[in-house]
């Protein structure tokens, strides 16, 4: 650390930094690797990837653009950030995209190399935005980070160990190697993380290694940079953190159940994006038990989950909104043959294949009621990343308990984002343990497959190849308690009645839906489910503090809904529901409840912004539209 910076240490509650670049220039992983020092250096984070649907869009256009962002913090924080503190483009195409975002007086890093006439050209700029006048607003730093990183590496590529494309390849991590240096994060963690990725290649392995030291050495060296920042451990829960993703943590989350429950875990799936991690995830586990297949389409991936939960496993498939849509007949079956299994739905934008790595909010609906007959199932919703462990965790006990399919509901801003995850203690999970029915049931020694639970409904679970409990299975009408086929009128209504009936009875194990309301003098309610809970938390939490009282309630249970839902919503004088699709929620509490639930919505493909649902609230709930949009909650202020 040089005299300089050590005299222009600046120490922050939170930054936010946003690195931008093509889809080649390894953004993702420049952004996940300064996301892990993050965390190692005890902060709360949350992120938000963006990166474009083709494997491969054209280099250097607007379509080709690939985004990372990370808030980290010494306190509790609920969002990625609304505007970034500090952007680093490496091209003009990453600059046009994302300087509107940046904040006025914000820290703009740029490879000046990359703006020459044919990347401009490329990103339709007519002029050169570094000497035109457009970023006078910000402290800009324009850095060769091609040119110094090739430099950097000259001695390897004279050696023969890398051409010119590979070494340019590295100046993400000299990049990195910068920014680390501005906010005093160590390299040792990454150097070890690319010596074990570049295991087969430690040529590459050293020139990584070499561009990362380089960028933390420029940073030192050079006169350009007047500060450096500093952002200190956050006080969180004692307890073992790691950083995971809502994919990563789904599949744990399932893994957990499995233990719990003494069930052997079967995945089966068709890779579809922003899903397939989760397939990924659990390939791995194959010491928990675990047995996964890829399955050649949505239909056969559900086939094979049907029958697993058939034979006695805890059986899981996902796909996102298209796949869920071609799996709608079979999830019918399940729900006629009364089986226990989990169908997650990590959702998109669409509709069709729509926008595939972008977020939507937009499949409740159709995990509602996209089936054709009537198909109730039990829908539930994670609402962070590191709770997507508790939501499967949830799922898995309502699909054990109550013999039904169950909806797991995540989307792609979930999928993605990171933030830190307390691990917890195993005994402090649910015990999902079911048994087995083993013995005929009926008076007269027979097996009666439908004859229920009278606390949950639920019909016996008998394991094929038990002696004694052979019965009927497929997607006719079972008539009821024998299981027989039936095409009664009456026996039709009492079926539909007692399978609607079971789902029912989920919501009288629930407990009371929880309500934050810090002074209960709040007379304006906030609604949301899903990914929207962080953003909405940060802004209620910033309208409470300019003395707006406001309450909110978040929901994890969609079907049913809790039953203490309709006596909260007229407690309130005005209700406002946020959600990421065009008011699906809100119709619906509509017209459960007669309660005028206003909606605020969108459907742009990114999450909700603190500021902006601040200025929603205020608006809907309060009448007036005077929220401030400079809100910091969940945001910093570097280069202020």
């Amino acid at each position: 650390m040089t005299e300089t910076a050590a005299r222009h240490r600046v120490q922050l509650s939170n930054a936010v930094i946003r690195f931008a670049g093509d889809s080649g220039d390894g953004m993702q992983l420049t952004g996940d690797r300064f996301t892990t020092q993050s965390a190692l250096a005890g902060n709360d984070l949350a992120t938000l990837p963006d990166f474009p649907a083709e494997i491969r869009a054209p280099a250097g256009t607007l379509a080709g653009v690939s985004s990372f962002q990370l808030h980290f913090s010494d306190k509790d924080i609920h969002t990625p950030g609304d505007r970034p503190d500090v952007l680093v483009a490496m091209n003009p195409a990453a600059l046009l995209k994302h300087l509107e975002a940046l904040k006025p007086g914000g820290t703009l890093i740029v490879n000046a190399d990359a703006f020459e006439k044919r990347n401009l050209a490329k990103a339709g700029y007519d002029t050169n935005p570094l000497e035109d006048g457009s970023v006078t607003d910000y402290q800009v730093h324009e850095v060769a980070l091609t040119d110094l990183t090739l430099r950097a590496l000259q001695g390897q590529v004279e050696a023969g160990e890398l051409n010119k494309k590979e070494a340019e390849r590295c100046k993400n991590m000299f990049a990195l190697g910068l920014v680390s240096w501005m906010f005093h994060r160590p390299l040792d963690d990454t150097e070890t993380w690319l010596t074990t990725k570049f295991a087969k290649r430690p040529e590459l392995a050293r020139a990584n290694v070499a561009a990362l030291h380089a960028g933390r050495n420029y940073g030192e060296t050079t006169e350009a940079f007047t500060f450096t920042y500093e952002v200190k451990a956050a006080k969180l829960t004692p307890g073992r953190y790691r950083n995971i993703t809502g994919n990563q943590a789904l599949a744990y989350g399932l893994v957990a159940a499995s233990v719990r429950s003494g069930l052997p875990l079967f995945y089966g799936s068709y890779p579809i994006t922003p899903a397939s991690d989760i397939l990924h995830e659990l390939s791995r586990q194959k010491h928990f038990g675990v047995s996964t297949f890829q399955a050649e389409d949505e239909i056969a991936a559900i086939g094979s989950v049907i029958g697993a939960a058939f034979g006695g496993a805890l059986a899981v498939t996902a796909s996102s909104g298209p796949g869920i849509a071609l799996k709608s007949e079979a999830m019918g079956l399940a729900l006629a043959t009364e089986l226990p299994l989990v169908v997650v739905d990590v959702q998109r934008g669409g509709p069709s294949t729509g926008l595939p790595t972008k977020t939507e909010q937009s499949d409740l609906l159709q995990v509602l009621y996209g089936r054709n007959g009537e198909a109730p199932m039990p829908v539930v919703a994670a609402t962070s990343p590191a709770d997507c462990f508790d939501a499967a965790i949830e799922a898995c006990r309502i699909a054990l308990t109550y013999r039904t399919p169950v909806v797991l509901l995540s989307d792609g801003y979930l999928a993605n984002s990171a933030e830190p995850w307390r691990l917890p203690e195993v005994d402090d999970l649910p015990d999902l343990r079911v048994e087995f029915t083993t013995e005929p049931n009926g008076e007269d020694g027979t097996f009666l497959p439908y004859l229920r639970d009278p606390d949950t409904l639920a019909r016996p679970w008998a394991v094929p190849g038990t002696p004694g409990l052979q019965h009927r299975i497929g997607g006719l009408e079972k008539e009821d308690v024998t299981g027989h086929i039936s095409y009664e009128a009456d026996n039709h209504q009492r079926m539909t009645d007692l399978r609607a009936a079971k789902v029912a009875k989920v919501a009288d194990a629930l407990p009371p839906t929880p309500v934050e309301d810090p002074d209960g003098a709040a007379r304006v309610l906030v609604v949301g489910w899903g990914s929207t809970d962080g953003p909405l938390r940060a802004a209620c939490h910033e309208l409470r503090g300019r003395g707006r009282a406001v309450a909110r309630i978040h929901l994890r249970h969609l079907a049913p809904l809790p039953r203490d839902l309709d006596e909260l919503l007229r407690r309130y004088d005005r209700v406002v529901c946020a959600e990421n699709n065009s008011g699906q929620l809100a119709m619906l509490l509509r017209a459960r409840t007669l309660v005028d639930v206003q909606p605020y919505t969108r459907v742009t493909g990114q999450p909700f912004s603190s500021a902006e649902l601040m200025e929603a609230i205020t608006t809907l709930g309060f009448g007036t539209g005077q929220a401030a949009t400079t809100a910091t909650t969940d945001n910093g202020e570097v280069g202020r």
